[in-house]
């Protein structure tokens, strides 16, 4: 189907951070997969765990217990705040099975009230209709109308936008029964949240007893130069969601929370694919390869790097850039709406070796495999430099 707005080019091959096309010509992957290739392409370690688990098991259902999604489950729980885990296989699944739990927290606390879910503006949780309904984005919406009722929006990093629909539901009768929302924003353009406003977020939660259900679908599993993107805020989140890089390539989702929303019964949610055998084995695989290369230092050091490098490109491009953000491996280059677009600079980078992809706000956007070394770090910057100095 005409789904997709394509990049005219084919990969053949990838090897850690690069990849070939047809051709032949190599390119530096700034990319990952939209942030999902943590190991990079082609893993060594990866390769030869999955090759075994398929000689072994790759699929039997949630029917029956699973030797693997159970250690991934005591692996997650054990490095993280949550208690429990649900799997299944996409970030848009993930935060649909938060929707569904924030609802039956919702209906079993609010006392016949309409039940409410807030959002952030300028988010993005997915593209099925819950999800889509709780993405603050109506570019994504146009022509999928009516969404799902029952959500509010606020303005990311702004509380008193919370508040204000916290009253206002209160007035109305309706109760919040939770709060979704990422601690970066990434398709909204790659907006890292506030201790501040987290830290409060968190406290209105708490007093109006409702869920903070976190979207990490982007910014778990060590993007952000820690393991989970909460740890940047100061909080613990009800509950939050992965995807994207815990399978460093797989296909798989999943709702961790800790007990307090541990409230799903036998047949209340289900997934046939979810957290099957060899899926797990791959997550299971990215997050040992993670402890054992030390690679969340590398995250942080090569952050560290990216974001002085593209000080230097700020200041060198004044007319171009007009500003950097993000954490870790998740950042951008916010363009000038007046000289550039963010899109154009992608299509420059191909004729340069190098792939980014866009963002909202006119973002050129950077989330490398998570294995991405210095020397490569400053092959970015220096391809980033040649472009901007052709424009």
């Amino acid at each position: 189907m005409n789904t997709y707005s394509r990049f005219d080019i084919s990969f053949k091959k990838g090897k850690g951070c690069w990849l070939w096309d047809k051709t032949g010509k190599r390119y530096l992957d700034a990319v990952a997969g939209i942030a999902t290739c943590s190991l990079g392409h082609s893993d060594r370690v990866l390769r030869r765990r999955l090759s075994t688990q398929l000689k072994k098991i790759q699929h039997i259902s949630n029917l029956y217990n699973i030797e693997e999604q159970e250690q991934l489950s005591r692996t997650l729980t054990n490095m993280s705040c949550a208690k429990s885990v649900f799997f299944c296989n996409s970030g848009a699944e993930a935060n649909e099975s938060a929707i569904k739990l924030i609802k039956k927290y919702g209906n079993k606390t609010n006392k016949g009230k309409e039940s409410i879910i807030l959002a952030a503006e300028s988010s993005f949780h997915g593209r099925t209709l819950a999800a889509l309904s709780a993405t603050g984005q109506p570019k994504y919406q146009k022509g999928f109308e009516p969404m799902i009722q029952g959500f509010k929006f606020f303005k990311f990093n702004n509380f008193d936008s919370v508040k204000k629909l916290f009253e206002e539901c209160e007035n109305n009768d309706q109760k919040i029964s939770g709060v979704l929302v990422e601690p970066i924003q990434g398709e909204g353009g790659v907006i890292p949240g506030s201790k501040i406003f987290f830290k409060r977020l968190r406290e209105i939660c708490d007093k109006y007893n409702s869920l903070l259900i976190l979207d990490e679908v982007q910014s778990g599993v060590g993007r952000t130069g820690k393991m989970w993107g909460y740890e940047n805020l100061g909080i613990e989140p009800d509950g939050f969601t992965l995807a994207k890089g815990l399978g460093g390539g797989h296909a798989i989702g999943a709702l961790l929370v800790k007990e307090k929303a541990n409230i799903f019964s036998p047949g209340d949610h289900a997934s046939t694919f979810g957290g099957n055998p060899f899926a797990c084995k791959a997550a299971l695989t990215v997050l040992e390869e993670i402890n054992r290369r030390n690679i969340i230092n590398n995250v942080y050091q090569r952050g560290e790097q990216l974001s002085a490098g593209f000080e230097e490109l700020s200041k060198k491009f004044p007319n171009i850039i007009s500003g950097k953000r993000g954490l870790g491996l998740i950042q951008g280059l916010v363009i000038n709406d007046d000289y550039a677009d963010a899109k154009k600079i992608t299509l420059k980078a191909f004729d340069k070796g190098l792939l980014v992809v866009p963002a909202g706000g006119n973002v050129v956007r950077i989330v490398p495999p998570l294995i991405i070394s210095r020397r490569e770090i400053n092959i970015l910057l220096n391809k980033l430099n040649s472009i901007f100095e052709e424009l």
